[in-house]
């Protein structure tokens, strides 16, 4: 059975792919815009919005969590003093996913996942 066993392995390690989305998410939350495969953009997706929910939070603790996935702390400056303002009305959504079409090299499809304004 596939109880509560979501998420793609993408054919990597668990440190590897960990590694993986922090930098991914790392970059998205820092320029906003990132293109990537579609597959690595759903799985983002999560923790981009968690992170922007704790950057609404604003706390100590909630800074502490953040710093602890992000790779760079002017990201996470960022996260804390425009994100979490900017979406502080907002109920989660925080995210846009456009496809783009195939990779030339193997076919994958590529997305453009963006932070919403």
């Amino acid at each position: 059975m596939r109880h509560r066993t979501g998420g793609h392995k993408l054919g990597r390690t668990t440190s590897h792919r960990m590694s993986m989305y922090r930098n991914l998410v790392t970059d998205l939350l820092g320029y906003e815009k990132i293109t990537t495969t579609e597959v690595k953009a759903k799985e983002i997706r999560s923790f981009a919005e968690r992170m922007i929910t704790l950057g609404k939070d604003g706390g100590l603790p909630s800074r502490r969590r953040a710093l602890a996935f992000v790779t760079k702390k002017g990201v996470a400056d960022k996260l804390f003093g425009e994100l979490g303002p900017r979406y502080a009305e907002r109920h989660g959504g925080y995210t846009r996913i456009v496809k783009l079409g195939p990779r030339l090299g193997d076919g994958a499809h590529m997305v453009q996942i963006e932070l919403v304004k």
